[in-house]
């Protein structure tokens, strides 16, 4: 399967996701929002049914992120590990959040 792209939010605060359903990784860029961030635990979701146990979730081209975007991305890795399920997020925007 090819990588497809997603645009989600069609504003200056857009986000972008590049899923490789073969592997079972997203690539996420752009501005991470609340509402951004539960289209990505969606499409987790999405690779999970497609049988990942492990889904990969790189951030390294996010450029800024809501408080709350990192909420709803922590209590999926959460629900995941509850589950026996595994969440790896790479490159998380430690220290590029924006307030909610």
């Amino acid at each position: 399967m090819l990588p497809t792209r997603s645009p989600h939010t069609p504003t200056d605060r857009t986000l972008t996701e590049v899923v490789d359903g073969h592997t079972g990784r997203v690539r996420v860029s752009g501005h991470l929002t609340p509402a951004g961030a539960d289209l990505v635990r969606g499409t987790v979701e999405g690779l999970r049914q497609q049988g990942h146990s492990t889904v990969v979730l790189d951030l390294a081209e996010v450029q800024a992120a809501d408080d709350v975007g990192l909420r709803v991305l922590s209590t999926l890795r959460t629900s995941m590990a509850d589950s026996g399920d595994e969440l790896l997020v790479h490159n998380a925007p430690a220290g590029r959040t924006t307030g909610a």
